[in-house]
């Protein structure tokens, strides 16, 4: 897959170029307004006809978010399982990292994405190490043990994600 051994090389450094933010006054500092600090404690959602289909919010993010969204979108049955360890699952009841690029995937196919990975270097790095991972052929139970085991420390509590089958 292209797309991630592109996003593989340039995501590298998202951790420190995007941070979880959810800290009402530094948001409200950076943007000016009620809605920058809103925002922060509830997650934009868009819902589009399909996964193939990304969300207007990501017209104005950086490549390397876009692809990431890409890679969420299809690892989706993989990133189900892996926890957040943003603190996502306590500040906006996120159930895996799964929901912080996508809240859910109706019957039809539609799909409602969240905008909370947009803004979250840990979201994103746990999303493109975890399709890297399955890539490399690891299990899902493998790949869950090593993000526990990396995010266990130093890190927010993760979100309550169920253990792979």
């Amino acid at each position: 897959m292209k797309l991630l051994s592109k996003s593989l090389i340039i995501g590298v450094s998202l951790a420190a170029l995007v941070a979880c933010s959810s800290n009402k006054e530094t948001t409200s500092k950076e943007h000016e307004g009620h809605e920058a600090a809103a925002h922060v404690e509830k997650d934009l959602q868009e819902k589009t006809t399909s996964l193939e289909v990304l969300p207007k919010f990501l017209t104005n993010q950086r490549e390397e978010i876009r692809m990431i969204y890409q890679i969420a979108a299809a690892n989706a049955d993989l990133l189900q399982w892996m926890p957040c360890y943003c603190g996502c699952g306590e500040s906006v009841g996120h159930q895996s990292n799964k929901n912080c690029f996508i809240k859910e995937i109706n019957k039809d196919g539609s799909v409602v994405w969240d905008d909370h990975g947009t803004r979250c270097g840990v979201c994103l790095n746990i999303a493109l190490e975890s399709a890297k991972l399955k890539k490399d052929g690891l299990a899902d139970k493998d790949i869950r043990t090593y993000i526990d085991g990396k995010y266990k420390s130093g890190f927010a509590k993760p979100t309550p994600t169920p253990m792979p089958l």
